[in-house]
């Protein structure tokens, strides 16, 4: 048997046993293991790992350790650039994409309100997500640390929060989207985009009140659905300034 030291950095200790956060301990394997495969045997998905070095050096997922070897692991890093670096990901982001797992509902609504490209049906299986992130390169997001395992996925987040609008602020933060936010510009129901509605193309749909007090309207390019400033619209937008203002006070607070 072979032994390496790891050492896990920031956030990825919250899935380590208490015993191993923060601080150096020792693995064994069989010759032949993959790093990747002793990360994840900690219980971390690779798709939260952003930097792996062993000695110093930075690999790539498939490196097999040798007896001896000192692996240092961090997360995603949300303000320096390491893609000069890393060794980790063949297939890099250049629009930020997701599909949501069935427990994500809600947080797939506030996604869309924000305007971002955001798969979801509550009948996704964990293969079908697995396909769809592989697929058309989107990042997914889940509550099942088990799914994002499945080396299909190559861009993934394992959601903490269990309050949707504190996974909504959680998601902005942790992919830094608040300068990419357009909101109201996507269906809350298919994703689809919306698009400027003339009142009389749409006053068949409309209910009788709802002609009387409204005049100005939004139509889903892909399913038809209507929009308006209703009576949830202020509510909507109170949201989405909480995200824009919070999430600017804190890039003010980390460049100050």
């Amino acid at each position: 048997m072979n032994t390496a030291t790891f050492r896990f950095y920031a956030e990825l200790n919250d899935f380590l046993q208490p015993q191993w956060k923060f601080g150096d301990f020792n693995i064994s394997f069989p010759t032949g293991q993959t790093v990747k495969h002793l990360i994840e045997s900690c219980g971390i998905p690779h798709t939260e790992v952003d930097l792996i070095l062993v000695n110093g050096i930075s690999i790539p997922f498939s490196h097999q350790l040798q007896d001896g070897d000192r692996v240092s692991v961090f997360p995603i890093f949300e303000t320096i650039d390491i893609s000069d670096v890393t060794m980790l990901r063949s297939n890099p982001l250049r629009e930020m994409k997701f599909v949501l797992d069935c427990h994500l509902g809600r947080l797939a609504v506030y996604l869309r309100i924000l305007g971002f490209d955001t798969r979801y049906e509550n009948d996704f299986g964990d293969q079908e997500l697995a396909e769809i992130s592989e697929k058309e390169n989107r990042i997914c997001l889940t509550r099942d640390r088990g799914l994002l395992k499945r080396n299909q996925i190559e861009h993934g987040y394992l959601v903490r929060a269990l309050d949707s609008r504190e996974q909504m602020m959680e998601v902005v933060r942790r992919f830094q989207l608040a300068k990419q936010i357009r909101p109201f510009t996507r269906c809350t129901r298919c994703n689809g985009f919306l698009q400027p509605a003339r009142e009389e193309d749409v006053a068949d749909r409309l209910l009788a009140g709802t002609r009387e007090h409204f005049h100005e309207f939004s139509c889903c390019a892909d399913c038809g659905w209507v929009y308006w400033q209703g009576a949830q619209y202020e509510r909507l937008c109170q949201i989405v300034s909480h995200v824009q203002d919070e999430t600017w006070m804190e890039e003010k607070d980390c460049t100050s």
